[in-house]
């Protein structure tokens, strides 16, 4: 029994790094379940027994990259002063990471058209989307900003992070694009500032 268990989660792992690779590279509409298999090593069949739909792949892979992408954004932010600085700092190397590359085809290009926004959201509150309102609530424990309902005010920050990674994304100047909404969102976030 464990054996079986440990071959379904290596040929599972082998499918999501071949269609990560694939996806971050091609996109979906360019990828097929063939290529995956291929990359995988392994027949297009056990994909799709281990995956009834390319959809379901790419979902699998869209968790994979976010979950990714936190454990980044956590170490980037990690050496800041406080929370808010923080907020800054990952928001940043969100903008940065997500307006280039795989991680952007998978994250901003791909993600919305092939998860739908509903989805997207959902996957997305598990993982950047979740920390916002955690930091909101810690800064007003912390007495950085004044308390208030959280939820609208992370869903407007939120907005305003998404709206602009995607912005990012569509630019020929990225570097620069990113480094502008990030000096944006970082005066959004100050403002918010309790001074003493």
């Amino acid at each position: 029994m464990a054996k079986q268990a440990e071959r379904r989660a290596a040929t599972t792992e082998a499918i999501l790094t071949a269609a990560r690779r694939l996806f971050g590279t091609h996109g979906f509409a360019a990828t097929t379940m063939d290529e995956i298999a291929e990359a995988a090593g392994i027949a297009k069949g056990a994909v799709y027994h281990h995956f009834k739909t390319k959809e379901a792949v790419f979902e699998a892979v869209f968790d994979l990259v976010s979950r990714d992408l936190v454990a980044e954004i956590d170490r980037a932010a990690r050496a800041e002063k406080d929370v808010l600085a923080a907020m800054v700092a990952g928001t940043q190397h969100y903008f940065a990471a997500t307006a280039k590359g795989a991680t952007g085809q998978i994250i901003l290009r791909d993600g919305p058209a092939v998860l739908g926004w509903e989805r997207w959201r959902e996957i997305d509150a598990q993982h950047f989307g979740g920390k916002m309102p955690r930091a909101l609530s810690a800064a007003m424990e912390a007495g950085l900003i004044g308390r208030q309902p959280v939820e609208p005010l992370a869903r407007l920050l939120l907005g305003a992070v998404t709206e602009a990674a995607v912005a990012c994304a569509g630019r020929a100047d990225i570097a620069r694009a990113g480094a502008e909404y990030a000096r944006a969102f970082r005066s959004l976030v100050e403002a918010l500032r309790l001074r003493a």
